[in-house]
């Protein structure tokens, strides 16, 4: 697709946002002048990491749309809150922005006093979904979700879980399992996710959720076995592999998911813009198709969708936060 071609599908999409009450200030001075400069997009991870993959591709469409450079600017630290602070407190004019991801909630959900809140940010669009699944040890004598359920609630305390941190996704994924259903499991905590895969194919730990792209080459090895998936719905890469919602832990529903935000009070034409470009993204077929290969999906929204998501993500983390007593210096 070409830049004019680019510039429609954005205009086209301006238009949807717009008849659904989200955008009425296209025509502002400011949303025609967006961008007028370098825009810097905040991953608040270091160098490698998923957020990153996932972003590059939306982030060079926009610098093709735009006709100005969306740069990465790395500002990894405390399980994200260095980058989304430095976002929080950035001019707010629309020209830095922050890739955020289910941690975003979690942070913001598990800290007594977070250095920020959801409404120190403008959303923008959601960007992406990536499906997870719980999967265990070779050597854990379960093979199916109702099994590792019986096995838990004759073992109490016995399972070892792995997480990549205190209050971390992976801790807090496990905390809602556990009290959706009743059992109880040790949670072991380490400083990221490398060394809780290490010891979990080798037995040390027995359990562990992990997106379906991420598991893949464990699933082909035999060294560890998936007994259901996390996500509500089932995934492409495994679609005979039942959800925890399906087999009767109703509502249960940990996704990986990924979002652009701004600055809190951006210019809502300048947004709204953003939002639209964002949009034409996830619905290009090869976008799409891009994704299903590298194993997630995108799902593009309206800046006010996005917020309510946020809320009701941030609202669902802090009731497991209270209801299983997590503190970060447990």
């Amino acid at each position: 697709m070409n830049r004019t071609n680019r510039r429609r599908a954005v205009l086209s999409v301006c238009a949807v946002l717009g008849a659904g009450g989200v955008g009425t200030a296209f025509g502002q001075g400011a949303a025609d002048a967006y961008p007028s400069k370098t825009v810097t997009v905040v991953i608040p991870f270091a160098p490698g990491s998923t957020t990153e993959s996932d972003a590059r591709p939306v982030l060079q469409h926009l610098t093709e749309t735009f006709g100005k450079p969306f740069v990465i600017d790395f500002r990894p630290g405390a399980g994200g809150t260095v980058g989304n602070g430095y976002v929080a407190r950035a001019t707010p004019d629309a020209h830095t922005l922050l890739v955020i991801t289910t941690s975003f909630a979690t942070g913001i959900a598990v800290r007594e006093k977070p250095p920020y809140t959801a409404r120190d940010f403008a959303p923008v669009s959601m960007l992406s979904r990536r499906k997870v699944i719980l999967v265990v040890t070779p050597t854990l004598p379960v093979n199916t979700f109702p099994e590792y359920l019986a096995y838990a609630k004759a073992n109490p305390q016995k399972l070892n879980w792995g997480t990549s941190g205190v209050g971390s996704i992976f801790h807090m994924a496990g905390a809602y399992l556990a009290g959706a259903t009743g059992t109880q499991v040790t949670f072991v905590h380490y400083k990221g996710n490398s060394q809780g895969f290490i010891d979990l194919v080798a037995g040390r730990t027995h359990v562990s959720p992990m997106t379906t792209f991420a598991a893949q080459p464990y699933l082909k090895s035999g060294k560890v076995r998936p007994i259901a998936h996390l996500s509500a719905g089932r995934s492409r890469m495994l679609p005979d592999l039942p959800s925890v919602d399906e087999l009767g832990v109703k509502g249960y529903d940990y996704s990986g998911w990924g979002a652009i935000v701004s600055t809190g009070n951006s210019p809502a034409a300048a947004v709204n813009k953003l939002a639209a470009a964002v949009v034409a993204y996830t619905r290009s077929p090869e976008a799409v198709a891009r994704a299903i290969k590298d194993g997630y999906e995108l799902e593009g929204s309206a800046p006010q969708a996005l917020g309510k998501f946020i809320d009701s993500e941030v609202a669902r983390w802090t009731k497991v936060v209270v209801d299983n007593g997590i503190k970060l210096n447990d």
